[in-house]
């Protein structure tokens, strides 16, 4: 039996009105350090009742560590909060779902759970994922598990005015990727399709829009959708080499995950097209692109989608090329920990270790 749901309650619109109803309830907001005296979040902070009791853990950083994780944990312990607010991008919602996730575990008891991004691109305000990294040892860590899930997600995409357009950029292309590896992950369906072809659609239409017009709010506004679209199909479907690689690239050259997912991208595309499920998965998304025809040969519409990708990236004035760092000599150790990355398991093919060094010393 195959099983789809969405189980987190998604709310789009004013995040300030979204958390109208909270009463007399003790808050921990784990939120990224150079948010925390931004007006948005001191407008957030200050709308809540007055009866609330509100803590803030901004501790985070890029790719947060298990020691961010511990150290928020015990800020948790100390609070007791009866909810949990991630307020952040990607790697702030991670720390906020492992720290809930472990605090359970740990016997800290439960408590609930919203997720609030203020970036479009992980999606990870609708998913049971988290990335932890052990810096000291070059790994990032994806964990699956429902527990993970926030109970509830909140999209404001005027949140997302202020973000740089390159952040913007790699954030948009983490949100194609997404939707790309699920088109063509083995648990794909109908339903897991439908959400990632709407999702790579509004990246096609907006991201570049936002990138070049960041007050654009109907250009966020389709991206900030966008993420969590993707975030809903791979959670069902699953992901791929691409994500599997670009686990690597950030824990050794410790690049934004979109950068590292660009950079991965296309030369996955050109490894998987050796499957009948992956070429046909790329030409369905072609097609509902609008690059190709309905009776258009699988092989021509998968080139016609590296063809738009990299039309992408033209129009948003970036090359994808990893340049050399001195660190050829971790490519077999890279490799292995491809080979063993959890995202790995649902791509349509299943690489060898030459295989994943060949990929990889092409970057």
């Amino acid at each position: 039996m195959n099983l789809f749901t969405l189980p987190v309650r998604v709310m789009i619109g004013d995040v300030i009105e979204q958390l109208s109803d909270i009463t007399r309830k003790r808050l921990l907001i784990i939120c990224d350090r150079f948010l925390v005296d931004t007006p948005n979040l001191k407008a957030i902070v200050s709308s809540l009742s007055a009866n609330n009791h509100v803590d803030i853990f901004s501790d985070v950083t890029p790719d947060p560590s298990v020691q961010d994780v511990a150290a928020a944990i015990h800020t948790l312990a100390t609070v007791r909060p009866d909810t949990l607010i991630a307020y952040g991008g990607g790697s702030a919602i991670d720390l906020a779902k492992a720290v809930k996730y472990f605090a359970q575990q740990s016997g800290l008891g439960t408590c609930s759970f919203i997720a609030i991004p203020t970036t479009s691109g992980t999606g990870s305000e609708v998913t049971s994922a988290t990335v932890i990294s052990i810096p000291e040892l070059n790994k990032k860590i994806p964990l699956f598990h429902e527990a993970l899930l926030p109970d509830r997600a909140i999209l404001d995409a005027n949140l997302t005015l202020t973000v740089p357009p390159q952040v913007t950029l790699f954030t948009g292309l983490d949100v194609l990727t997404h939707a790309i590896e699920a088109m063509v992950s083995i648990n794909a369906c109908h339903f897991s399709d439908a959400l990632a072809e709407k999702a790579a659609s509004l990246v096609f239409t907006w991201l570049s829009t936002a990138v070049h017009e960041p007050g654009n709010l109907d250009a966020r506004h389709g991206l900030h959708t966008a993420a969590s679209l993707a975030g809903m199909a791979f959670n069902h479907a699953g992901l791929g080499l691409t994500h599997a690689i670009a686990h690597q690239l950030g824990a050794f050259f410790h690049l934004p995950h979109g950068q590292a997912n660009a950079l991965a991208l296309i030369p996955v595309i050109r490894f998987n097209r050796q499957s009948v499920k992956a070429r046909n998965g790329y030409a369905r998304l072609a097609r509902s692109l609008g690059l190709t025809g309905c009776k258009s040969a699988e092989q021509h519409g998968v080139d016609l989608l590296i063809s738009a990708i990299e039309g992408l990236f033209r129009q948003l004035s970036y090359s994808p090329e990893l340049l050399a760092t001195g660190k050829n000599d971790c490519i077999h150790v890279m490799a292995e920990a491809v080979l063993n990355d959890v995202t790995l398991r649902t791509n349509p093919v299943q690489p060898d270790q030459q295989m994943v060094e060949s990929i990889i010393r092409a970057l």
